[in-house]
């Protein structure tokens, strides 16, 4: 009898598949493809729709973990805004990323002004985004904040596909458990 009954639960898909297997879900090591529109204080500042959506491993610290975290466990269609605290985000305004350069250190083609976006450069050769904070009579301030740094985020997103990651595809981050 006991055989019986878990026979016609295997078939019914209860156990072990049925209906929902061919309902993926977004979980760690998944390829999600997703569209989004992220805004800032109730202004749209970047989105996917009509370009190429956001193709990412879920679990690989890929994109921002408020984000990957609001995404785990939606299904493709579903879609959902999401508030992102700058904590889950890009951090809070940093004081320590602002620092003071001479003048002449910027290139001589440039008038200076707040607020404007430079493309400073390492010692090393890497470059990165620099916003000109203030103005002093021999220097100036430079912030190194990235730009969307202490402001919290609203995306609204839908899920478009999710896949089993291709083998080649960087791990899920892997969880530590302490002894």
């Amino acid at each position: 009898m006991r055989l019986w009954i878990a026979g016609i639960i295997l078939a019914a898909g209860i156990v072990g598949g049925g209906a929902w297997a061919d309902d993926p879900v977004v979980a760690p090591g998944k390829k999600v493809t997703l569209d989004y529109t992220l805004s800032v204080n109730n202004k749209e500042v970047e989105t996917s729709k009509g370009k190429a959506p956001l193709v990412f491993i879920d679990g690989a610290r890929t994109i921002i973990p408020g984000l990957e975290a609001a995404l785990n466990g939606m299904h493709v269609g579903e879609e959902k805004v999401v508030n992102v605290q700058p904590k889950d985000a890009y951090g809070e305004i940093d004081p320590k990323a602002f620092k003071e350069f001479p003048k002449i250190s910027l290139p001589k083609n440039i008038k200076p002004k707040v607020g404007m976006a430079l493309q400073a450069q390492a010692p090393d050769g890497e470059s990165f985004p620099a916003v000109i904070r203030e103005i002093k009579a021999d220097t100036v301030v430079l912030d190194f904040n990235h730009p969307l740094a202490g402001k919290p985020l609203k995306f609204q997103i839908k899920v478009l596909k999710i896949e089993n990651a291709p083998a080649s595809a960087p791990p899920a981050a892997a969880v530590k458990t302490s002894k």
